[in-house]
């Protein structure tokens, strides 16, 4: 699974070399919006008769990447770091079926990675239900609500939030990289 994710990973990296370069951040809103130039990606690439390029470029979700991807000032991932320091990599690895499947791995290892930070934690396998359990026709009662104790609760529980301190988000921001202009 996470083999396959990565030879998709290094697949977009590639198609989207150099994206940053053809971002312009418009600030007449309150809230800046992000343009993507397609025919200057597509023509610093040589890739304006490009079909299938121009219908990616063209789709709702290259413009959900944009959306996403565009801030200059945004937690950066995996993603990032190829798309800006590894492409000349991949590119060499081409010709060489070994280099590519061994940075393959390594991507993979790499994702398995960021979605376990805590390998050790082991998890908790479902048993299987018994033979004939299926048969078995188990009817709980369901408990009757106590509406006292449900607003003792939801008290407790505001008086908590209101005296914490406001939540903040673990990704750690910072400035994306661009990675190489577009060339061709």
């Amino acid at each position: 699974d996470k083999e396959v994710r990565a030879i998709f990973l290094r697949l977009f990296a590639q198609l989207f070399q150099g994206y940053r370069s053809c971002l312009q951040l418009i600030r007449i809103h309150a809230e800046p919006v992000i343009h993507f130039h397609k025919a200057a990606f597509l023509g610093k690439r040589g890739l304006i008769e490009n079909d299938f390029l121009t219908k990616v470029l063209n789709g709702m979700a290259f413009a959900g990447f944009v959306s996403e991807r565009g801030p200059p000032f945004r937690a950066c991932d995996l993603f990032d770091e190829l798309v800006a320091f590894e492409v000349e990599r991949i590119k060499a690895e081409e010709g060489n079926p070994p280099k590519m499947i061994k940075h393959v791995r390594e991507l993979a290892e790499q994702l398995f990675k960021n979605e376990n930070p805590n390998p050790h934690i082991a998890f908790q396998k479902v048993p299987r239900p018994t033979e004939g359990s299926h048969l078995r026709v188990h009817i709980l009662p369901f408990p009757t609500i106590n509406e006292c104790r449900v607003q003792e609760l939801l008290q407790e529980g505001l008086a908590r939030s209101q005296g914490a301190p406001p939540a903040t988000r673990g990704d750690k921001k910072c400035v994306v990289p661009a990675g190489p202009p577009v060339g061709m």
